[in-house]
């Protein structure tokens, strides 16, 4: 006896360690983790449940007039409501249609007493030989049980909960198919916050005691019921998340593998050196980078993967910048970058025109009066509404071709990014002595020519999709080009795809987007640092998705979140400014400031 007891205390406490190193990660949780508590309240008896992939559904039933009726109370029962015609008649036709295929377990809480209640129970069942048959299916007894010792007189279908304050035979462990306990009796908590250390203490060791006893999957009856409850429980690791919000628990597993990430590995980082940070004196270059759609939560998505660590978060000089639009509390890119690139408020889907139509006189046509030259870099679509907000005037930010069309009118030297059939097709007729285009970044170089276009495909793919290091590398073979004037440059580089990872409401492609675009960042200030006559604005138009972190670990890299909207949203985005002049960005502000504060760093007047 002694030396079963040391080892089974010696098994409990390496299962108690394995828990705690485990923490910092949620498993891959899914709907065939959910138990379907009270499952019966449900409009769709069964039904819902069961078409939203859940592992556990549960029926309270009282033996009434010799019928299985299903309800919570006695006073509620209903003759047309009975196990046979909400559970077993439904669950067939599954069967005959071989739709279940999946392992589910039908939790029978008998109300009424144990011994008459299974026997009705069991003489019904045979009526339905292709349930009792089924692998894929158990039927586990709760509530009013026999002893534990009258469980193997049972047929071999009936399988029992079991409870972890009860000690079980090796025999009566193998018809055990779930443990649960009440949660109240472990804590009081009521699902915000987080566990002390105590109650994870009390938690973890009922846990493992399910595992060790019986090797069954746990379940919590009582628990708090919203999302911070779950994320909470599945740290845990508890087998099944007992839920009676059927429809809202099962979108939020099925949809943790778009809302949970974890970066594999550390990404480096860069430390500037200040050197010319906040320096009053007149820069020779701009470099405006804008994340669209990046907001503090998406920054911080990817702070938290990358170990608590990103070189944007390293610069000292920031802001706010309030996005709202001419015509709307809620921009879209269009006027969020034409705010940048002139000043004035416009209505959404516009670029470079105001609220009226009117062509406003945008940044790259004051930077040319001082014989600066200007890039135009994009993850995206040349023609899209950001990098269009620089060079072009239109009332409708999807007129492609006529925005193309504005560009050869405009000052801009370079404009780098997507193209397609139709873009590349007029530029394959403009091309000329004084036009030049190229259809890969790798093979762009300068020939002396006024105005250069790259239109590479692989600029749309997503970084971790194959798009690689294609907006670094074509940061530094253009400004490898343009820090060769004399006058010096401007050059507005956008990370599109930052933007379409919140409108995916993907937080895997938000977030690997976003350390794409602290690289980025991390070879432009270094540039700044080497240069020092740099002043590098660093910004969003907008915040998408509407993302909000519910749980992180920065020593593991992982991160999980959820959004409220698959659009744009009106919260506040950060404006982070590195070199001389920095000091400019400071406070909260309209998104028109940042186009001010260039000119005023520059000693341009509007």
């Amino acid at each position: 006896m002694k030396r079963l007891f040391v080892s089974s205390f010696s098994l409990l406490l390496c299962s108690l360690l394995f828990l705690y190193t485990a923490k910092a990660q949620v498993l891959q949780y899914t709907s065939q983790s959910l138990h379907a508590h009270n499952d019966y309240k449900q409009a769709f008896p069964f039904w819902e449940a069961y078409q939203q992939g859940y592992g556990s559904i549960e029926v309270d039933i009282f033996l009434h007039n010799n019928q299985l009726l299903v309800a919570h109370e006695e006073t509620e029962l209903d003759t047309a409501k009975t196990l046979e015609k909400l559970y077993l008649q439904p669950l067939l036709q599954c069967i005959r249609k071989e739709q279940h295929k999946r392992n589910l377990i039908l939790l029978i809480d008998l109300k009424t007493d144990a011994a008459p209640t299974l026997q009705a129970l069991i003489a019904l069942l045979q009526h339905y030989p292709e349930i009792i048959k089924n692998k894929n299916l158990q039927l586990t007894i709760t509530g009013n049980q026999p002893a534990p010792s009258d469980f193997l007189e049972y047929p071999s279908y009936i399988w029992f909960d079991a409870n972890p304050e009860t000690d079980y035979t090796t025999e009566v462990q193998s018809r055990l198919a779930i443990m649960s306990a009440n949660f109240k009796k472990y804590s009081k908590w009521n699902g915000k916050g987080v566990l002390t250390k105590e109650e994870l203490f009390r938690f973890d060791s009922v846990i493992a005691k399910a595992g060790i006893t019986s090797s069954k999957k746990m379940r919590f009856w009582n628990a708090p019921d919203i999302p911070n409850a779950w994320y909470q429980l599945m740290k845990l690791k508890v087998g099944f998340i007992n839920t009676d919000r059927i429809v809202e628990a099962a979108t939020f597993m099925n949809n943790l593998p778009k809302y949970s990430y974890q970066l594999p590995q550390k990404q480096q980082t860069y430390t500037p050196s200040f050197v010319s940070d906040g320096k009053q004196q007149q820069p020779k270059n701009i470099i405006l980078l804008i994340a669209d759609g990046m907001g503090l939560a998406q920054l911080h998505a990817a702070y938290t993967a990358n170990r608590g660590d990103l070189t944007i978060f390293k610069i000292k000089n920031t802001s706010l910048s309030l996005t709202a639009s001419y015509d709307s509390y809620i921009t879209d890119s269009a006027p969020g970058a034409t705010a940048f690139s002139s000043g004035k408020k416009t209505n959404n889907r516009s670029v470079g025109v105001d609220y009226n139509g009117k062509k406003l006189k945008l940044l790259p046509e004051y930077l040319a009066r001082q014989h600066k030259k200007t890039a135009i870099i994009t993850a995206g679509d040349i023609t899209d509404a950001t990098p269009a907000a620089f060079y072009a005037h239109r009332s409708e930010r999807t007129e492609s071709l006529p925005i193309l069309e504005d560009f050869f009118l405009s000052p801009v030297n370079i404009l780098a990014g997507s193209g397609n059939k139709s873009i590349d097709s007029v530029l394959a007729v403009k091309q000329s002595k004084d036009i030049q285009v190229f259809h890969s970044i790798d093979k762009f170089q300068s020939e002396g020519i006024e105005k250069l276009v790259i239109t590479d495909s692989i600029a749309t793919k997503p970084a971790a999709k194959g798009r690689g290091s294609w907006l670094t590398k074509a940061f530094h073979k253009t400004v490898n080009i343009l820090s060769q004037q004399k006058d010096g440059f401007m050059m507005m580089v956008e990370a599109a795809q930052v933007d379409y990872g919140g409108h995916a409401n993907d937080l895997p492609y938000l977030v690997t987007e976003v350390l794409d675009f602290d690289r980025l960042v991390a070879d432009v200030l270094k540039f700044a640092d080497a240069d020092k006559e740099t002043l590098v604005i660093i910004t969003a138009d907008h915040e998408t998705g509407g993302l909000t972190l519910l749980d992180g670990n920065m020593t593991k890299g992982y991160v999980s979140a959820q959004f409220s909207t698959t659009d744009h949203t009106a919260v506040p985005v950060p404006v982070f400014a590195y070199g001389p002049m920095s000091h400019l960005f400071s406070g909260v502000h309209e998104n028109t400031s940042v186009f001010y504060n260039i000119l005023r760093a520059l000693g341009i007047q509007d």
